[in-house]
Order: C-alpha cells, then structure tokens, then sequence
C-alpha cells in the first residue's frame, strides 16, 4: 500500500491521505494561488487576504474562528508563499471533522468587515517593520527582486504599506474569485483513519461547494542577465547573497542540484562553506546555501554574514568553492557521502507528520501523485557524479550578487 492515497472531490478538490497510528491529526487545504498571482496595483494581497480569511464568517465571528479550535486545545494556522496559501490544523483525532468545517467555513464563507480589516492593516503594517529590521531575510527578497526583475516574482510578499492601506473587502472578493478556484486547491491529511473517511468528511464540509475554473495562467519569468549589486542598508554587518537561477520542481536535474546546493552549504557543519568560512577561518557565523524550486523556474541562493572588514574575502571564499566544484568532479567517496547525509535529513524531516503532510499536498499541487520515500531515496541514491558535475557548470558558470554594506 503506498504511504498516501488520493482521491477527488464532487466539485474538483483533489485529495491525499496518510493512516498513522497517532492520537493527532494534521489537516491543510492548500491553494495554488501566492502573491505571484498578484496583478499590478495588488501587490501584497495574497498574504493580506490570509491574514483576513481569520477575521469572521458569515457563521462566526473572528474571536470564534480563532478559539474553535484553540478551545480544544488544537490550533489554526496559515501561510502565503509565492505560489501557494495554506490553511492547516492541528487536532486530536476525535476533532478531525471539526477542523475540516473550520477550514471550510474560513475559506468559502469569509466576510472581510472592514472594522477588522481596519485592524488587520496595522498589524501587517507592523510585520513589515520588522521584516525591514531583519536584514538576514530582507536580503532574499531583494534578491529575488533583481533575479526576477520584471516578472510576477519579482516581488515581495509582504506588500508595501502604501499598497496595504488600499485594500478592502471588495478587492480581496476579486482576487480570490480569481484566485481560489477548486481545481487548483488540495486537501492534504494524516491521521490515525482510513482515506475513506477523510474522503467522506472532506466531501461534507468542503465538496459541497460550486466547482469553479482558473481563467488565467502564469506567465514564465523574463530572461535576465547576472548582475553585481551592493546597497548601503547601514547594518551592523555585512549580508550577502550569491546565486543565479534554478530548476523547476519538475525537472529532472533537480535533485542533482538540491544535492548539489546540500553539498556546498547545508545544515550540516560538514558543508564546504561551512568548513571554508567558519571552521577555518572563522569569518562567518552563519553562512548557507538554499534552493527553492518553483513551478516553471527556480532559485539558488548562498548567503552569509560577516563583519565588514571581512565581507570581500566572504565572497572570495564562496566564488573559490563554487569554482572548485565547476573544475573538478565529485569524488565517489564524497558523492556516497553526500547521499546518505541528504537522505537522512529527508528522512528526519519526514517525522514531523505535520511537515510530510503539508509536503504532500504542495506536491499534488503540482503532480497527479508523489513518490513513497523509498521511491524519493532512490533517486538520490542513482544520481552521478557526472549529473551533479553538469548541473553546477550549467547553473553556477555565472553567478549575481548582492551585499549590503
């Protein structure tokens, strides 16, 4: 039996379940709708509007969609990315049906009253703020500005104030009628039931719905051209970020290159950046590498932090090590090394079952279906050195920067 199985709503809403022998279970309606779904002039209203999505029904008030589940002791959460909203529970399993009815009522029955939207804006207004005190995270975002320039991507989630104070019930109604259509939405479970009675209660609360259809499609990002940019952000230290463009979550090389970046600088303290910069030298406290695959395209980034004074030779370091794996192919022995060490830290994520769940819906976001972790290590264990050793030459020969100084 595979380790989820899958099924389709009445009106479009696809499913995926996993039984595990737990007292707990992790629910999320996934939608295929981020703020690269934003038109001009909306900019930072796909995270807006899940931040508004908790503020009343037309059955409940905001306090009652906040406490429903808290009151069980069980919790309500969201999160907007790029390309995705999630809404996901967490619940005994005896409250599994209720979870669903919240996330229902949250996502199909919402009334956006200004007198909370009112509220709403200052408290995104104050996350901004502190988004803007966090250069660590600022700095992904204005390099995705610039590697995205001109394209839907090409902006943060967050919004501006400005763009904030505009929005009301009426424009967060025209963008998730647009946005929000069943057949781009998922809803992903794990719990100690069977995939029959996650269809069933699924089916109830959410499958009665209309089925709605997405008229629009996205359009790929522009062509752009490495660039070298440092801005004067009057930090305490120097940030940077050194990258260039990925693969898509469909294609083939990119479990090559996520082993590839894993190798260069993951969370292991193993990680050649992480023996270059900190362990030798002790230049950096904190330097990583990080790939994030989109629909169409993707992005690989290798920050780090640094006193000023040792900012130029930060980079050095990390052009020199990313240089070394262009010239010269992997060893076998740190090929079966990197392997395992990656399959491990899948294997560790995987015990979190909320995480594995919330994975798998995103997944059958974009697939008919996902791979069984077994299926999943395979891959990894066949990748080559030759692949690993094509990808970085085809993705690393020209890299981007961007320092604050």
């Amino acid at each position: 039996m595979r380790e989820f199985e899958t099924y389709t709503l009445s009106n479009g809403i696809r499913g995926i379940h996993r039984r595990v022998s737990s007292g707990v279970a992790h629910c999320a309606l996934v939608v295929n709708a981020g703020c690269r779904d934003e038109l001009k002039g909306e900019y930072g209203i796909a995270h807006f509007t899940e931040h508004a999505l908790f503020k009343g029904t037309e059955r409940r008030k905001a306090y009652q969609v906040n406490c429903r589940l808290e009151n069980l002791g069980g919790e309500l959460n969201a999160y907007t990315t790029k390309e995705d909203t999630t809404l996901h529970a967490t619940v005994l399993r005896r409250d599994f049906r209720r979870a669903v009815e919240l996330i229902a009522d949250v996502i199909f029955r919402s009334t956006y009253p200004e007198k909370e939207l009112k509220k709403e804006r200052e408290v995104i207004a104050d996350e901004i703020n502190s988004y803007k005190d966090s250069p660590s995270e600022r700095i992904y975002d204005d390099f995705e500005d610039l590697m995205f320039k001109g394209s839907e991507l090409g902006h943060n989630i967050l919004g501006s104030k400005t763009s904030i104070a505009r929005f009301d019930a009426e424009a967060i109604r025209r963008y998730v009628d647009r946005c929000y259509t069943t057949d781009h939405m998922v809803f992903s479970s794990i719990g100690n039931f069977s995939v029959a009675t996650a269809q069933a209660v699924a089916e109830q609360y959410l499958g009665g719905f209309a089925p709605t259809t997405r008229g629009y499609k996205r359009a790929e990002p522009l062509p752009y051209e490495p660039f070298d940019v440092a801005l004067s952000r009057h930090t305490h230290q120097c940030h940077g970020l050194i990258g260039t463009r990925g693969y898509s979550i469909a294609d083939e090389r990119r479990l090559p290159l996520a082993l590839l970046v894993n190798i260069l600088g993951g969370p292991s303290a193993n990680s050649l950046l992480n023996i270059e910069l900190r362990e030798k030298r002790g230049l950096s406290y904190n330097v990583e590498a990080t790939y994030t695959p989109y629909s169409d395209c993707g992005i690989v980034g290798i920050y780090f932090s640094s006193d000023h004074d040792n900012g130029e030779q930060c980079v050095e370091l990390i052009e020199e090590c990313v240089d070394r794996v262009l010239r010269e192919p992997i060893t076998p022995r740190r090929l079966a090394i990197a392997k395992r060490q990656f399959v491990a830290q899948m294997a560790i994520s995987m015990e979190s079952n909320e995480g594995y769940m919330l994975g798998a819906g995103k997944s059958l976001l974009l697939y008919k279906d996902i791979d069984t972790l077994e299926e999943a290590y395979a891959k990894v264990m066949a990748i080559t050195a030759e692949q690993i050793f094509d990808v970085a030459n085809d993705r690393f020969a020209h890299l981007s920067r961007l320092i604050y100084k």
